[in-house]
């Protein structure tokens, strides 16, 4: 038996952070896993920008509305279900994923909770549980499945560590130069034959 584990924004959908910066016109938004490694302060920094900026909720779910999944990404996900087992792990929020997620066809996603006031400002963040990606991937070992993990940034690396094969799609040089150990793809057909490759081995 075999299982993908796949990242979701910047695999399968745009960045939700760096789209509601430039919707909101605050570059200090734009900033993700992908130049920071720290999730704890990344967070902290965009739940302060936020309140400083009167954001809320409501304000980001606005942007996501109107957000598409990447070119090709739907395509490729009913390839890849229909190949093997799919879990998509993100260190997004329930609250951001829902329209992204219908327009996915509801694939299985595993990611975290925002806390948020009456008046829809966010307040703190609850992870379902720290490094979830890399936890997810092990347990998924445990019981036995042959496990493949794909993602683009920093918050990705422990899990693709973990996994019988990790793949990189679409990550920034710093990423990439730092975890050279991990193939990398550009593209949904160069991310599908890597997944094949590493499916000779299951």
């Amino acid at each position: 038996m075999q299982i993908v584990c796949l990242d979701l924004e910047g695999v399968l959908i745009p960045e939700i952070w760096m789209e509601f910066s430039e919707r909101a016109d605050i570059p200090e938004l734009s900033k993700t896993t992908r130049d920071e490694p720290d999730y704890d302060k990344l967070m902290r920094g965009r739940i302060e920008i936020l309140n400083r900026e009167g954001l809320g909720l409501p304000d980001i779910q606005k942007v996501v509305d109107g957000m598409r999944p990447l070119e090709g990404a739907r395509e490729f996900l009913d390839w890849l279900r229909g190949y093997c087992q799919v879990v998509i792990l993100s260190d997004t929020y329930y609250q951001f994923a829902a329209p992204l997620m219908r327009q996915l066809g509801y694939p299985t996603l595993f990611c975290h909770e925002l806390i948020v006031d009456d008046a829809g400002r966010v307040r703190d963040y609850r992870l379902r549980l720290r490094d979830q990606k890399r936890e997810s991937v092990r347990a998924f070992r445990e019981l036995k499945f042959h496990t493949i993990a794909a993602g683009d940034s920093y918050n990705d690396t422990s899990m693709l560590a973990e996994a019988h094969a990790g793949i990189l799609f679409r990550p920034p040089a710093n990423v990439s130069a730092e975890f050279p150990q991990f193939p990398v793809t550009q593209s949904y057909d160069e991310l599908r034959a890597e997944i094949i490759k590493a499916s000779r081995g299951a």
